[in-house]
């Protein structure tokens, strides 16, 4: 199993979809996923890559995926970017930056929770962290979908479905909602505040907007529409 040089991979897609590990997404999740995406695997995220569909990266310590999975992976045609398994960021954020480094402006990551709290809380922060603000990310986690505010958002599913509003790395200001039963309007959301929490979409589609920060729009029990 030879580690590549993955800067000699070029973007297949406009879009990058990063499988990480944890506990695999449900089918339903895994049907919204582009189906021409550039595939990244961080990791043991390997193993949820569904039947059929073509890994283009391979990235992590792969200190917990399978050795058979990666050589196949390689056989397959993907590329390798192997890390020191003493490294000082999550698989997660280096299949982030891989997918950045190759000019993707919108990334799809499933999977992320798998019973540790610190990994799941760690994922959900990178997801809004100020260093992918030019991505527009999407992730299913487990039976959730998160989307990534950082200016305006359209956010779809079925009326009564919680949607909860997350600021994460500073305030998110002038937070501005359509489409939700609990209405802001020009209102500041902190890091930390309950405020944004359990609200509920009252039509197939709402929208979220804001001037400044970031959200994390959660919908913990995804429908679609």
């Amino acid at each position: 199993m030879q580690s590549v040089d993955a800067g000699a991979s070029r973007p297949a897609a406009n879009v990058a979809v990063i499988f990480t590990g944890g506990d695999p997404v449900p089918p339903a999740a895994l049907a919204l996923v582009p189906a021409d995406a550039f595939v990244i695997a961080a990791d043991s995220g390997l193993h949820h890559v569904d039947a059929g569909r073509g890994v283009d990266l391979v990235i992590g310590d792969f200190d917990s995926v399978d050795a058979d999975a990666l050589d196949a992976a390689v056989s397959s045609g993907a590329l390798l970017e192997r890390h020191p398994e003493a490294k000082d960021h999550t698989d997660l954020e280096l299949a982030l930056r891989a997918a950045v480094g190759r000019g993707f402006t919108s990334v799809v990551v499933v999977g992320g929770y798998g019973g540790r709290v610190d990994h799941f809380l760690t994922n959900a922060l990178l997801l809004g962290s100020v260093e992918f603000s030019d991505l527009a990310i999407t992730a299913y986690v487990g039976a959730a979908r998160i989307i990534v505010v950082r200016t305006r958002t359209e956010v779809d599913g079925r009326p009564g479905e919680l949607c909860s509003l997350l600021a994460v790395g500073g305030p998110a200001r002038a937070v501005r909602t359509t489409g939700l039963l609990y209405p802001l309007d020009g209102e500041d959301l902190l890091p930390g505040s309950s405020r944004g929490v359990s609200n509920q979409l009252t039509a197939p589609l709402a929208t979220v907007s804001i001037e400044a920060g970031a959200l994390l729009a959660v919908q913990p029990d995804f429908g679609g529409t």
